[in-house]
């Protein structure tokens, strides 16, 4: 008896208990006043530009194209080894300027073609460490070669 007189005891409040409280006061969560509803979302971060890309010129012989080929490092999917993943694109080139073996600089661009949204723009080159060598290691040039010039002089 101890059992049923302390669960009479308890009372219980809620207003869905016997239809207490009805329906249309219930708020429903489309029918939130316009107050209360959220705007656009301005808390999510803008989006970023992507950014250029560097490659190597593999095909020039396109007039106003060239084929740039881009080298990333990514981790294999299994042993998580950095491997080089190559991709290439095609980018405009309006002064047919650019050579097989340039190195280039990619910018996006709005579409040129159905493949081209890249513009190539020139790097500096990648060899100026092997001019600076044949001067000598400070960029001066060496005795040797100022003797085997004065003779000729």
């Amino acid at each position: 008896m101890s059992i049923t007189f302390s669960l009479q005891s308890l009372k219980l409040s809620s207003p869905f208990l016997h239809g207490s409280t009805s329906l249309p006061l219930l708020s429903k969560p489309n029918s939130s006043p316009p107050h209360q509803r959220l705007r656009s979302p301005a808390f999510l971060p803008p989006i970023r530009a992507m950014k250029s890309m560097q490659g190597r010129v593999v095909c020039a012989t396109n007039d106003k194209t060239v084929a740039v080929e881009v080298v990333r490092l990514a981790p294999h999917p299994k042993y998580k080894r950095r491997v080089r993943k190559k991709k290439k694109f095609q980018a405009h080139d309006p002064d047919n300027q650019f050579k097989v073996g340039d190195y280039v600089q990619l910018e996006k661009s709005r579409p040129i073609s159905k493949t081209k949204t890249f513009i190539a723009v020139a790097v500096p080159s990648r060899n100026g460490k092997q001019e600076k060598e044949e001067a000598g290691e400070l960029g001066i040039p060496l005795e040797s070669k100022h003797t085997q010039e004065q003779p000729q002089a």
